[in-house]
């Protein structure tokens, strides 16, 4: 092997595993002699801070941890938080700094040091930030408010520039079905039937087709033509979920031909349709993390706005762990089944691993003709695409790679 690379390997493992396999990594080394460069030594202290005992200081000189360091390059310093957020920011790629910033507030309860604006403004903001501040958000003060929204506002602006184009084309693919419209628009000419209907009046001497008709696409389509339902469990296991749920229901509200409902639910029944159609940052700060779950109530409650069945979506987002009636969730499920409503139960909506849900209950709601599973955000577009064409949805989710329930 290459001495370089063999070097790089054992120094690699060397962060990896900690301070304390140094003895037998320095076997693999020449000489026997293990050097870490001055920017390993920097990244070896950033995760001793987190998976050895490191203390870690806040800017305001609070002690966090237990004060017992191992990490090599911190000996048992204390680490200056605002100092450690940005060396890992500086030395570690993006996705491994979110795993490392996660790390810190789960292993070390590092999460009251959010409150600082100085230190949350260091901060990586991703869905998981995110999901911290909200479970937080009640005890946020006042001054540490107008950061924290600002990192929610960067994530929202992220995820919304990821699926907004996807859902828009999803939706606008399902419901423009090559209807033909009166109203001239030359971007909605239709011209191989245009060029069909009238090939009777071509002119042979000018070698030209003179168009009695003109036909058109109905690009504009009435508006309102389909009622979307999301309802959100917000108990605390379904943080990410949430969040996504959220963001995509801001973009059904923002689409035209789509009367959208957004309702977040515990015990109680929260509506944040209008939250959400003025501002989806509102509206995840609308959300209460945590409590019991009653999705029989709230699918109760989103019956009223359904008007016309079978142009009716309706999008449960749930581990159904049901607290409330169950039997009565199920009824009331088979009965939207029965009236022509399209119903679907995202398990999760995240980009984590498998989800935990009542697997009892989705096999009876699956069994009814509701699909229960659970998918990535990129898949649930052409989920959507297919709920609006009258697809199997079943079928679909399997053929798209999503998680059955």
């Amino acid at each position: 092997m290459n001495p370089g690379r063999e070097a790089s390997t054992v120094s690699r493992w060397r962060l990896i595993l900690g301070q304390e396999a140094e003895g037998q990594l320095s076997s693999y080394c020449e000489g026997g002699n293990l050097a870490l460069s001055d920017e390993e030594q920097i990244m070896d202290a950033a995760l001793a801070a987190i998976y050895d005992d490191t203390s870690v200081v806040s800017s305001g000189g609070t002690s966090s941890g237990s004060g017992k360091g191992k990490g090599a390059g911190s000996g048992h310093a204390a680490i200056h938080l605002s100092k450690w957020l940005g060396d890992v920011r500086t030395f570690f790629p993006e996705d491994v700094v979110s795993i490392i910033q996660n790390d810190a507030m789960e292993r070390k309860g590092w999460k009251q040091l959010l409150f600082e604006p100085e230190l949350l403004a260091t901060v990586k903001p991703d869905i998981q930030l995110v999901g911290t501040l909200l479970s937080l958000k009640g005890k946020i003060p006042e001054k540490t408010k107008d950061t924290a929204r600002q990192l929610v506002q960067a994530v929202v602006d992220d995820l919304v520039k990821l699926l907004e184009t996807d859902i828009r084309r999803a939706v606008t693919g399902a419901l423009n079905k090559r209807q033909h419209s009166p109203l001239p628009s030359l971007s909605g000419l239709d011209w191989k039937r245009t060029i069909q209907r009238n090939l009777k009046h071509y002119d042979t001497e000018r070698k030209l087709i003179i168009p009695e008709r003109f036909y058109y696409f109905d690009r504009a389509r009435r508006s309102k033509e389909w009622t979307v339902i999301v309802d959100i469990d917000q108990s605390g296991s379904m943080a990410d979920s949430i969040i996504w749920a959220s963001i995509i229901g801001s973009i059904f509200a923002s689409i035209p031909s789509l009367n959208t409902r957004v309702v977040v639910f515990d015990t109680e029944v929260v509506d944040l349709t209008e939250q959400c159609g003025n501002d989806p940052v509102d509206m995840l700060f609308g959300i209460q993390l945590g409590g019991g779950t009653d999705i029989h109530k709230s699918v109760k409650y989103c019956e009223q706005f359904i008007e016309e069945p079978k142009k009716t979506l309706f999008i449960i987002v749930s581990d159904l762990y049901e607290g409330g009636n169950q039997s009565g969730l199920i009824r009331r499920m088979r009965e939207l089944r029965e009236s022509g409503v399209r119903t679907m139960c995202l398990l999760a909506l995240s980009d984590g691993g498998k989800p935990f849900y009542d697997e009892q209950l989705a096999k009876q709601l699956s069994r009814d003709g509701t699909p229960c599973f659970a998918c990535t955000p990129a898949l649930l577009p052409a989920l959507v695409e297919g709920a609006l064409k009258g697809q199997d949805l079943a079928e679909l989710s399997k053929r798209l790679g999503a998680l059955q329930g």
